[in-house]
């Protein structure tokens, strides 16, 4: 393989990030999850970078809603979930567990992870060591259920935390601070949590992005990850939904 894919976190809204990946000896460029189009196309002008291709892992608006925009400004192709119902706008390739797609030489495969959304999907890039996950796990968090049972979004958080500690996995939003206070709170005990939580503060503090995050650092401070069972896992995302920190 040649050049590494380049990855730009767009952000957007309060707390979301587009990701903005290319593949640099083709040129191709796409963009995960454009829920506002005006940061995306203005980025991708900067850069001189054409959007061929936008990546949808599921069909919230906050991920969707520049979809028609930038297809229309750029005749980009929308790939996403077969399993959303049609709630995708403009989609053109709909796909399934399984399915591979291609940015340049970058090959990725299709995973079905449903619990945010029934047919939420992930993309995982295998030779590069990266996964975009959407809104299904977060550092340190992971989607909320609005759709799904604890036991798919159990299911979905153990299969990506199965994949090789060095793989970064880009998720959608800027939820980390909430989210290592909840894990403090769960497992107060948690030298390597306590340790995070401080990490983020100081990120955060001067305004530093706390994602990608990693296989190894989710196995070893994410909560959901951490969970005995489901039932424990039911009721720390029940816990989460309601969680309030100082």
């Amino acid at each position: 393989m040649g050049s590494p894919l380049e990855i730009v976190a767009v952000p957007a809204f309060a707390d979301n990030y587009l990701w903005l990946i290319q593949d640099a000896d083709s040129g191709e460029t796409a963009v995960v999850d454009p829920g506002d189009p005006a940061p995306v196309l203005a980025e991708a002008e900067k850069r001189g970078w054409h959007i061929s291709t936008i990546f949808n892992t599921h069909w919230h608006p906050d991920h969707t809603g520049g979809n028609l925009a930038i297809k229309e400004r750029t005749g980009a192709t929308i790939i996403g979930p077969a399993g959303e119902n049609g709630r995708v706008p403009g989609l053109d390739v709909a796909l399934n567990e399984g399915d591979k797609v291609l940015l340049g030489a970058h090959e990725a495969e299709v995973w079905e992870v449903p619990g945010h959304t029934l047919g939420h999907i992930a993309y995982i890039f295998r030779g590069d060591k990266v996964a975009f996950v959407g809104d299904t796990l977060f550092a340190m968090g992971c989607g909320r259920l609005f759709e799904g049972t604890p036991e798919q979004m159990h299911r979905s958080l153990s299969r990506l935390a199965e994949l090789p500690d060095d793989f970064k996995l880009y998720c959608a939003h800027e939820y980390t601070l909430a989210n290592a206070r909840f894990a403090a709170h769960a497992f107060p005990g948690n030298q390597a949590i306590g340790e995070r939580l401080t990490a983020v503060e100081r990120a955060r503090a001067a305004g530093k992005p706390t994602v990608p995050t990693s296989v190894a650092e989710e196995r070893a401070t994410n909560p959901f990850l951490l969970a005995r069972n489901i039932e424990h896992f039911a009721d720390l995302r029940r816990e989460k939904d309601n969680f309030r920190s100082a």
